[in-house]
């Protein structure tokens, strides 16, 4: 099974690019720490990315999501996201990353579960807060900076989707596999 994963800065496109290849047939794994916000938001925690176990909860949500996955027929999946991405999360919170999300990471290595090719969603320019993405512009662009980082260290090759219509990106990403 090829896993491909989308990443790059909050509000880039990403979640549309992904809905357009779901609509299109593909198989699609929907972002984990949207999700995450979104429960703890509702269970009335304004901000959920300052607990303690916050990033282990999207980490269990990605690896709960990606193990439902490789159950299903397809041949091919997009991920919004994936836990390399919760990795340059945990950083861009000054934290250190924990036990659990260190186990991820190395079973997501170990057993080659995403294809070393990642599409990087470059930004389209703006950054528009909402009430789970509470980032700035500026912000968007240091955030995706060291996504970039992140993942080049982790030794995956980033592709980028530059700034288009969206038809033009997802062809663009179908094109490339």
């Amino acid at each position: 099974m090829k896993r491909y994963i989308l990443t790059g800065t909050p509000g880039s496109g990403k979640t549309s690019i992904i809905r357009e290849l779901k609509g299109k047939g593909y198989s699609v794994v929907e972002e984990a720490a949207t999700d995450v916000n979104a429960l703890e938001h509702m269970s009335g925690t304004p901000e959920p990315w300052r607990q303690a176990d916050f990033i282990d909860k999207i980490v269990r949500l990605q690896k709960q999501r990606q193990i439902q996955a490789s159950t299903l027929p397809d041949e091919l999946q997009f991920y919004d996201r994936s836990p390399i991405c919760t990795y340059a999360l945990s950083r861009w919170l000054a934290r250190s990353p924990s036990a659990h999300l260190l186990e991820e990471m190395h079973r997501i290595e170990s057993e080659n579960i995403y294809q070393r090719q990642v599409f990087f969603v470059e930004n389209l320019g703006f950054c528009e807060p909402t009430e789970v993405r509470k980032i700035s512009f500026e912000e968007s662009l240091a955030f995706e900076k060291l996504h970039w980082e992140t993942y080049n260290s982790f030794g995956y090759d980033c592709i980028r989707i530059t700034v288009d219509s969206l038809w033009e990106r997802v062809n663009n990403i179908i094109h490339r596999i």
